[in-house]
């Protein structure tokens, strides 16, 4: 009923990497300072879902 994804997982990042990207930004590129280092809003696990935007 719902509880498990069955096909096309995507993660929290891909739609934020999505996001940014109709956006016209660059999500590898934006990044923000946190504890002394630069972290990105897509952590290392974001990509463009190019198949959900065509």
């Amino acid at each position: 009923y719902g509880y498990h994804v069955v096909e096309n997982k995507t993660t929290v990042w891909d739609m934020w990497a999505t996001a940014l990207h109709l956006m016209g930004i660059n999500h590898m590129d934006l990044t923000y300072r946190f504890g002394g280092r630069d972290m990105r809003l897509t952590d290392v696990h974001g990509n463009v879902l190019h198949d959900i935007i065509t």
